[in-house]
This record gives structure tokens, C-alpha cells and sequence, in this order.
């Protein structure tokens, strides 16, 4: 890590141990913060992601429906006049977070009698109360499919042989409903490379050498980058994008308007990439090593005890899901920044024993996430580089999708 990294994880340590949050916090923020932790703690990356869109899009329509800047994107909510941001926030966060994230009950409520504690008592705070409820309930009433369809994953195995039990994540993530796609299918690429390809023996030789626990190859900046990067859970993302939304100027609509986007966005990059990654099943590096000699390509060659840097994550390998959100968050924050330079950002990692890294652009970023996951040995680069293109479509798509300010 470079001095200008160092310095900025001795700031982001600072603020954190004194209780002081960083310049250009704001209600939205604050409140993204305590649900992205929350929503970290559910079963798996993909609910995860699921539960912080459905968070952010109700956080958006109670504070505008008190601002009225935008069309609702759902069902109208009815805000008395002088209804309070602040408590509509709390409100719609915690009706959400409670119906998808039962467990965690008591640190919901314990971030919302927080929150509620600063807004004074009064019609405003009642009415703010109200308005978050009806927002989050409208919210929730969206069928997505989530959990309606049966797990039918089949092993592959020929009769009488043993394979490994464990069912692989979220076969049935790409049928979902999407927020901003047609479908799970609307972006899904080509197949990975052929066994015979100069891309496949590329890739399989590059991920062995420098992707392998025992590598001599990585170097000490790449094993923290892939260190950090094993972290694939919300609290891990959102940082970035509170970067952006601490920018100075900005007010609460637009905070909300943004983390609604880069919810939506990475919900449905998640939806994408598991539609193709169940439509080709192609295997995981410590799959594809271990059986070089069967891939029909003289330059693959086998190592029979090869193991990756970090556990493989139980689904298939084409594209990579990292990459594909990270892109799809890359891409709407492009778009917020309008061109403008971004913004110091930054994020911690719980796999990292809470190390902070920062980058100077969303494109610095985007593309440190990608090679992380060659460095961790569980991604070639070629789907790598598929992932993040598919992400900046979705991406992209979210923000076109959105509707546009009425005044």
C-alpha cells in the first residue's frame, strides 16, 4: 500500500474510533451504512444483495414522496405535508430489513430508536414514520420469485460414482424478476472459450501460476488486493458508493436517487451473471488444474494437487459475479459523477482484517476487483473481462431506466 493508501486508512481508522463519520454524511448514508452491515450477515452474497436493493429503492420513495422531485417507480405513497426525511428513512429501512432479515431484529430496531432519537417528537416524526412504512410495504409487495422456486440443481455424475454433496449456491438466481432487465437472459454473453483456444491455454496457465496458494509468483500487493477482494458481501461495496454520495453539494433526493440506482443495478447483475453461469456450467480453475491432461490441450498441463489462493465459491466459474457488480456499480456511478473526477473512494474488508483500501477513479476500482479475482484463483481472465463488460450494460441500463426529475 502506498503512502497516499496509508494515510487515507489512518483517517477512515481515526473517524471510526472516535465515532466521528466522514465529511458529507448524510441521513441516506448513515442509513445504508447500518443496513449494508446488517444485510451482510444474510446467507450468502446473492440474498445479500437482494435485501440492500429492496432497502434502497423504499429508502428512495419515502424521501421522495416528501419531495416529490421524481415519479414514484411503484405504487403512489401519500406524504402529509412537513413529513420528516430523517424519520421516513429509519422507517422504511427497518420495515424492510425485518421482513427479510428476521434474525438480526434487534440490531435493526437498536439502529432505529438511533436514528428516531434525533428527530424531535411531533406530527413531522409520526407522519416520517408512516410515510417509510407504506413506502417499504409497497416495496415489499413486488414479486421477484426469490424463494418461490424449487432447488432441482442435479449433480453431474454417472451412475454409482461419488461426487461431492454439497448443492452449489443459487441454481435458480436468473429466473428472478428483474428490476431493470427484461429478463436474466437480457445480457447473457457467448460461451467461455474453447478447450483448444490460445485464450483458453492463456488463461489456464496465467490462473495457475499466480492464482495457486503456494504461488511464487504473486506478489505481496496482489495478495492483499486478492485478500481484501474475498469479501464479497454488501458491506464491502457500499462504501464506494457512499464515496460518491458524500461529495459536498449533494442533498438527501439525490442520495437517495443514487444508492436506489446502484441497488437495483447490482441486483440485477447478480440475476444476469447466475442465468449464465447455470446455462454453462464451465468449471472452476481448481477443477480445470487438477485435470489438465483431460481437456484434450497439450499446453494445460496437470497439477494434481493444485488448490487456489482462496476457497472457491460453490457455483460455476463463467462469468465472474465479483465483476460483474462491482462493474455494475462502476457504471452508475460513472454516470452520477456526469465526467466529473471522482471522488476519493474507498472501502474496508472484513477478510482483510478491516484493511481500507482507496482508489483514485471508478475505473481504478472496477478493475482492481477484476484482477483480484485471478490473484484469488477462483476466476480466469477471460471471465474477468466478460463480467465487467456485462456489468457496466446493466449498469448503464439502471441509470437510462430511471425515471427523470419532474422538476
Amino acid at each position: 500500500m502506498d503512502m497516499r493508501n496509508c494515510l487515507a486508512a489512518l483517517i477512515v481508522v481515526a473517524m471510526a474510533l472516535t465515532g466521528v463519520s466522514p465529511a458529507g454524511a448524510d441521513v441516506i448514508t448513515d442509513a445504508n451504512a447500518g443496513a449494508a452491515d446488517i444485510a451482510s450477515k444474510a446467507p450468502g452474497t446473492p440474498p445479500a444483495v437482494r435485501i440492500m436493493a429492496y432497502v434502497q429503492v423504499s429508502v428512495f420513495e419515502a424521501v421522495n414522496a416528501i419531495t416529490t422531485r421524481y415519479p414514484s417507480l411503484q405504487a403512489k405513497v401519500n406524504a402529509p405535508a412537513g413529513s420528516s426525511v430523517d424519520a421516513a428513512v429509519a422507517a422504511a429501512t427497518r420495515t424492510v430489513l425485518l421482513k427479510l432479515m428476521p434474525s438480526q431484529q434487534a440490531a435493526i430496531d437498536a439502529d432505529y430508536e438511533g436514528a428516531l432519537k434525533l428527530v424531535p417528537d411531533g406530527s413531522a416524526k409520526s407522519n416520517g414514520i408512516a410515510v417509510g412504512e407504506q413506502a417499504a410495504a409497497a416495496c415489499l409487495a413486488r414479486v421477484d420469485e426469490a424463494s418461490t422456486f424449487p432447488d432441482t440443481y442435479r449433480p453431474h455424475t454417472t451412475p454409482g460414482v461419488y461426487v461431492p454433496t454439497t448443492l452449489p449456491a443459487v441454481p435458480n438466481w436468473g429466473k428472478r424478476k428483474p428490476w431493470v432487465m427484461t429478463s436474466g437472459a437480457q445480457f447473457r454473453p457467448g460461451p467461455p472459450p474453447a478447450l483448444t483456444s490460445a485464450t483458453w491455454v492463456r488463461d489456464y496457465n496465467e490462473i495457475k501460476a499466480i492464482g495457486s496458494k503456494a504461488s511464487t509468483q504473486r506478489t505481496a500487493e496482489q495478495t492483499a488486493i486478492a485478500k481484501f477482494w474475498e469479501a464479497t458481501a454488501p458491506a464491502v461495496y457500499w462504501p464506494v458508493a457512499r464515496s460518491v454520495a458524500a461529495v459536498p453539494g449533494r442533498d438527501v433526493t439525490a442520495n437517495a436517487r443514487l444508492l436506489a440506482i446502484a441497488g437495483m443495478a447490482m441486483d440485477d447483475a447478480l440475476i444476469a451473471v447466475f442465468d449464465a453461469k447455470y446455462t454453462y456450467n464451465f468449471w472452476r480453475p481448481i477443477t480445470a488444474i487438477r485435470s489438465g491432461d483431460l481437456d484434450g490441450n497439450d499446453a494445460t498441463e496437470r497439477d494434481p494437487s493444485w488448490t487456489p489462493f482462496i476457497d472457491t465459491p460453490m457455483h460455476p466459474e463463467y462469468p465472474c459475479a465479483h465483476c460483474i457488480v462491482s462493474s455494475s456499480l462502476g457504471a452508475v456511478l460513472e454516470a452520477e459523477l456526469g465526467g466529473a473526477p471522482a471522488p476519493t473512494l474507498s472501502s474496508a474488508s472484513s477478510t482483510a482484517g478491516g484493511a481500507v483500501r482507496t482508489w483514485r477513479s471508478v475505473g481504478e476500482f472496477v478493475q482492481e476487483v477484476a484482477v483480484a479475482r485471478i490473484y484469488d484463483g477462483v476466476h480466469y481472465r477471460n471471465s474477468t473481462e466478460i463480467g465487467t463488460a456485462m456489468g457496466k450494460q446493466i449498469g448503464e441500463l439502471a441509470v437510462k431506466s430511471f425515471p427523470k426529475p419532474i422538476r
